[in-house]
């Protein structure tokens, strides 16, 4: 079975309680099950992962290399600062879509620039945690076009 990555930046653990009017009420366990329920829908193997540590998160982007047919990634912080995930992400030599569930461009002007989005073959932004669906669903779209079913 085809597999994603669902990988989950600083502070994401707090989904739920942290500033739940930029972020909504769900919590990182809310987002797990909805990406479950978004890849099974689609026949696609999911793994998903959050963490506080930089070299965490670079360690499964590097064993995602020949893995996984795409990485799903909200960086958090991480997504302004990070060279290192961006190094990472090209060196695994696979799909990303970076997703945030503010809207970024609309906050401080601090988060506008985004080192992931320069790998990212696509950013989803300000679709709350929809947007997690959003990217397994083009992810599925894309391997069916690829061997050669309905795109």
């Amino acid at each position: 079975m085809t597999t994603l990555l669902v990988l989950n930046g600083p502070n994401l653990n707090m989904l739920g309680l942290r500033q739940p009017d930029v972020y909504g009420r769900e919590t990182l366990a809310d987002v797990q099950a909805l990406c479950e329920q978004a890849a099974s829908r689609q026949d696609l193997a999911l793994e998903f992962h959050q963490t506080n540590h930089e070299g965490q998160m670079i360690d499964w982007i590097h064993q995602a290399r020949g893995r996984v047919a795409g990485i799903v990634i909200n960086p958090g912080a991480w997504t302004h600062t990070s060279l290192a995930i961006h190094d990472a992400l090209i060196a695994a030599e696979v799909p990303v879509i970076e997703v945030h569930i503010s809207n970024v461009h609309r906050r401080e002007a601090f988060r506008h620039h985004s080192y992931v989005s320069l790998v990212a073959k696509a950013v989803l932004a300000g679709f709350g945690t929809h947007g997690y669906v959003l990217a397994i669903d083009h992810f599925a779209r894309e391997l069916r076009a690829q061997q050669g079913g309905d795109a």
